[in-house]
């Protein structure tokens, strides 16, 4: 079958293509091969810098417009190359020592890749592409997500509601607060995976400029390699390394996704709780059809799809981070196909943003729903009152609470006819006739 939306394996590439689209100039394998030549291409301009071979300033421009303006058949060009050499690395070297050749460069073809292994070109390569998606792509994703949840509990700072611990009817809140728990467990974790740098490898087959130091040991190959990928590249070279880059960086950003995307989960699932019970209605489309058996069905669709793209979006990082920092001396192969599938599991997280999004769109607060909850939950009063009391010094409180509110009717009446009863002065009995599930939520911010 020839590949189509309708025939891809990866749902990410079939049924959710379109709303994908947007990562595939970093993680296709056309993606890939162009940030590759990217690489070379900077790396051949930055050897030069170093007087080692002339190169003369007005073909800097023309050598960048090779990845700037790669094109798919540019792409094809190189694997039909990796049929033969069957390394693809070494397909794209060859690549662009045709381009050079075209640049009237053929005296310097052997320039291209001088010194290098291929991890100098995937260790830094996949970090850059890793590093525009995030910042392109997912970032401003999250961060527009949690705009939007920030915008609603401002919004909803006005609407008392029961809490439940357990379960069961706790302390009333605000439905803003708590949505501006999310708020800040995101913004948190967002500040901590801003602070992870782009880690990348640059040094050689082993990691010790050998190559480089054997040709030419008067230049400071570190140094060089150092300002190559720092300042050319925009990544953080490390300094000792094996043949690969530790991957310890990039683990962190995993964990980090893995945590953003927990948070995502726990919110999804408060929604959809909050739904079920009537808290939230949801907008509902003319066309659309709930369920193929039953008419009235209006589904929180929006949050289990983000709930499951999530969780297999977790299932990934976890592998992703557990398995790259761990290589057998100085190399192995096990993280080159590992590293193929970065991409994946950021789909499956930038699809859950747009879901939950949507989603939030469809929201319709019933306050009168959330109202009638609280008034039917007198005995959450209960705290308020046994705390005032503890204060006056008043006989067992939390056991004479306990036993008017552990079975029977609790309503306004019960709790008023309570503290008429109560051998306290009736300044403190208007206190306690003054509170209600409504204006019973505390403070916080």
């Amino acid at each position: 079958m020839e590949l189509q939306a309708l025939t891809a394996i990866s749902p990410l590439d079939g049924r959710y293509r379109k709303q994908l689209e947007e990562l595939a100039p970093y993680f296709s394998e056309y993606a890939l091969i162009r940030y590759r030549v990217l690489v070379e291409v900077e790396y051949f301009i930055a050897l030069a810098g170093q007087g080692i071979f002339p190169l003369a300033e007005n073909l800097h421009a023309p050598l960048r417009r090779i990845y700037q303006e790669f094109t798919l058949a540019n792409a094809q060009t190189i694997k039909d190359t990796e049929k033969i050499t069957n390394h693809d690395v070494k397909a794209v070297e060859y690549f662009l020592k045709d381009q050079l050749k075209a640049l009237d460069l053929a005296d310097r073809l052997e320039w291209v890749h001088f010194g290098l292994t291929s991890q100098d070109i995937n260790n830094t390569a996949i970090p850059l592409l890793w590093k525009e998606a995030l910042h392109t792509s997912y970032l401003p994703g999250v961060t527009h997500l949690v705009q939007s949840l920030e915008n609603r509990s401002q919004s909803w700072m006005h609407v008392p509601m029961l809490a439940r611990t357990h379960g069961q009817p706790a302390s009333p809140t605000i439905l803003g607060k708590e949505m501006a728990v999310f708020v800040e467990r995101l913004q948190g974790q967002l500040k901590l995976l801003r602070e992870v740098p782009f880690a990348a490898k640059f040094g050689g087959a082993t990691g010790n400029f050998n190559a480089h130091h054997v040709a030419f040991p008067h230049i400071d190959w570190v140094i060089f390699g150092n300002h190559f990928v720092n300042e050319v590249l925009g990544l953080q070279r490390m300094q000792f390394t094996t043949q690969i880059e530790h991957y310890d960086h990039l683990a962190a950003q995993f964990d980090g996704l893995k945590r953003i995307n927990t948070i995502l989960l726990d919110l999804c699932k408060d929604i959809w709780q909050y739904i079920s019970m009537d808290y939230f209605k949801q907008q509902i489309k003319k066309d659309e059809v709930g369920s193929s058996a039953m008419p009235h069905k209006v589904n929180p669709i929006d949050f289990e799809n983000a709930e499951g793209n999530l969780g297999i979006g977790n299932a990934l990082y976890e592998h992703l981070s557990a398995k790259l920092p761990i290589s057998r001396l100085q190399r192995d192969l096990t993280d080159s196909t590992v590293l193929r599938n970065i991409g994946v599991p950021l789909g499956h997280s930038l699809l859950a943003l747009k879901s939950i999004e949507k989603g939030l769109g469809k929201l319709i607060l019933n306050e009168s729903k959330i109202a009638a909850d609280l008034e039917n939950n007198w005995a959450v009063v209960a705290e308020a009152i046994q705390t005032v009391l503890r204060r006056e010094s008043y006989p067992q409180p939390y056991e004479a609470l306990k036993a008017l509110t552990r079975g029977g009717v609790i309503n306004a009446d019960t709790i008023r006819n309570f503290i008429e009863g109560l051998q306290v002065s009736d300044d403190v009995k208007a206190e306690l006739l003054a509170i209600n599930p409504s204006n019973y939520t505390g403070i916080f911010g």
